[in-house]
This record gives C-alpha cells, sequence and structure tokens, in this order.
C-alpha cells in the first residue's frame, strides 16, 4: 500500500512533480505539430456547417471545452456525446459538418463506432489522439497527436498530462482559426453580451447616456440660481450651457459650486457665466462607452456631456450609469 505524504512540504513536492511533469507534456506537443494541423485547421475553415466535437469520459469533458472555445472565437461547434450518438444524437450531424473526435488511445469504443457513418455519409473526421497508429487516428482525415510521455498521476493512470496536452492543443487549434479567420474583439464581444468584455465593446455612449427632457441645460446669461436648481432637478451633478445657437459654450458642476463659494460671498447677482468651466468635457454619441470612462477617469470627473456634430448637447453620461450597466 502506498504510504500517505506526512507533511506539507512533501504535499508541494508532489504538486510541484505534478507541474513539472504536465509542463513537459505540453512542451512535447511543438515537436509533434506538422503538416496535419495544417490539414486540420483547412478543413474546418472550409466547413460550410459546425464543427461537431465528440468524445467519452475525460476526453469528453475537454470536448466539451473545446467546442465552447471554437464556437465563442468565430467557429460554429458544439458537443455530441458519443455514446447518446450511436442512439439517435447522429441525426444531429449532418454532410456539411466536421466531426472532431478525442481519445487518448484511439480506440474508445463508443467514438469508433461512429467510424463506419462517417465515412458513409463523406463527412471529414479530425481525430486527437495520444496514438497516431490508433484506429481513430488511420481513419481521419487529419490527425492532431496530442500523445504524452506518462501521466502525472504516480499509478500513470488518471488523465492527468494527457488531458492538459489535448486542452493545450485544442487550444492552438482554436487559436489559429480564430487568426485565420481574422476574428476581433468585437466579433468576440457579439457572442459575449451578457460578459464584462462585451458590455465594455458594444455599449456605446448614446445607449447610456439621459436625453430629451433628462439633460439638463441653461442658457449663457442665466442666474447661477438657475443652473443650481437645474443641477438639483435632474440630479446629474451638473448642467449643460449652451449659447444662443444652442451649441455647449461650457458645463457648471457641483465641484464648480465649492469653488464659487470660494470666490464669492453673494451669489445673488452671480451669471453662471462668471463661473462655468470652459469649454467643459465633451463625448460624441456614438463613442464607446468604455472610452467615455477613460476621459472621466482621466479629467476626474463624474458627468460627460454629449453633443452632436455641431456641438449641440443631446444628452448627458454620468459615472453612476456606466457603473450600473457593467461597464466599470
Amino acid at each position: 500500500m502506498r504510504q500517505p505524504l506526512a507533511s506539507s512540504s512533501l504535499l508541494r513536492e508532489s504538486a510541484l512533480r505534478t507541474l513539472q511533469i504536465e509542463q513537459a507534456a505540453i512542451g512535447g506537443l511543438q515537436a509533434k505539430l506538422d503538416e496535419s494541423f495544417d490539414r486540420a485547421c483547412e478543413l474546418i475553415l472550409a466547413c460550410q456547417g459546425r464543427v461537431v466535437v465528440t468524445g467519452m469520459g475525460k476526453s469528453g469533458h475537454i470536448a466539451g471545452k473545446l467546442a465552447a472555445t471554437l464556437a465563442s472565437t468565430g467557429t460554429p461547434a458544439f458537443f455530441v456525446h458519443p455514446g447518446e450518438a450511436s442512439h439517435g444524437d447522429l441525426g444531429m450531424i449532418t454532410r456539411a459538418d466536421v466531426v472532431l473526435a478525442l481519445s487518448n488511445s484511439g480506440e474508445t469504443a463508443e467514438v469508433t463506432a461512429l467510424l463506419p457513418l462517417l465515412k458513409r455519409l463523406g463527412i471529414p473526421l479530425v481525430s486527437m489522439t495520444g496514438r497516431p497508429n490508433s484506429t481513430l487516428a488511420k481513419h481521419a482525415d487529419a490527425h492532431l497527436n496530442s500523445g504524452v510521455e506518462r501521466e502525472a498521476c504516480p499509478l500513470d493512470l488518471a488523465p492527468t498530462s494527457s488531458t492538459t496536452a489535448a486542452l493545450a492543443l485544442g487550444d492552438a487549434l482554436a487559436v489559429a482559426l480564430l487568426e485565420a479567420r481574422g476574428f476581433t474583439a468585437e466579433d468576440f464581444a457579439l457572442s459575449h453580451p451578457g460578459g464584462s468584455l462585451g458590455k465594455r465593446l458594444l455599449l456605446r455612449v448614446r445607449d447610456l447616456m439621459h436625453d430629451g427632457k433628462r439633460l439638463p441645460q441653461v442658457a449663457l446669461g442665466s442666474p447661477l440660481r438657475d443652473a443650481l436648481l437645474e443641477i438639483t432637478r435632474q440630479g446629474l451633478g451638473f448642467t449643460c450651457v449652451v449659447d444662443s445657437e444652442g451649441r455647449l459654450a461650457g458645463v457648471y458642476t457641483d465641484g464648480d459650486l465649492r469653488r464659487t463659494l470660494d470666490q464669492f460671498h453673494n451669489l445673488r447677482d452671480v451669471l453662471v457665466d462668471d463661473v462655468m468651466t470652459r469649454p467643459g468635457k465633451r463625448i460624441g454619441p456614438d463613442i464607446l462607452a468604455a472610452e467615455a470612462v477613460r476621459i472621466m477617469e482621466e479629467s476626474r470627473i463624474t458627468a460627460l456631456a454629449v453633443v452632436d456634430e455641431q456641438h449641440r448637447p443631446i444628452g448627458a453620461l454620468h459615472m453612476h450609469d456606466l457603473l450600473a450597466s457593467g461597464v466599470i
């Protein structure tokens, strides 16, 4: 019977050995990359349907992750359980698809059972195995060699190094396809609209700004009292100040009020023109909301006037709106 580890230092030594073994397994993949990798990419890039990824057991878990990675990086893909495929789910696979099958041994019965139908339908097969001479590898149109010298498991039984290598090779495949398609960060955001990246890349100022009756503004020549009432009424911490043609002449903010109190003892006769900030920070409606965050942070302000091409205020954007939307 194997003796259990007796101290924390031995536990760390075990962890270190595991990391070193798996690091070596990933490093060993570099020498295994050949023209078959190119062929796999070409088959997937030419695919008019979807990439159907399959695998059993631990390889199935890696296959599921790979399908998700492909789908989120510009290659339509989904996972099919090989056991379920033999009991009806093969109907999900069409002649326009490419099948990507994972099996460390290359002999997994549930996966190899799919070979006859795939061949009969003429569906391209890309395999990823640890044995280039296996059944699955020999019958594939392109084979990706994910073989490792040994598992990190000291019994050399539990899939550890082999699944790590398959995961890394799958990522290499997905990234190569991503770059070949010219996939961009905005493309990525389109498939992640609920995530923080999607919000940063998709939301624009016009999506978040206050407009219409919620737009705080007063005219040049207005008493300061009117500007303060407008700031209070709209609750955005500032007001736009516009000239006779409706163009933004400046802004007056809560911060300006503190400076005004230091400068004037009597505010009754003060005009907003005398104390406003000129010309005032502004932004266009089609600018990314993330850019608005940058401007606010650099300028140490909490609100921006949104203006059109003629510099007429059409909206107001507050830091709270950016926080509530998840952009920050």
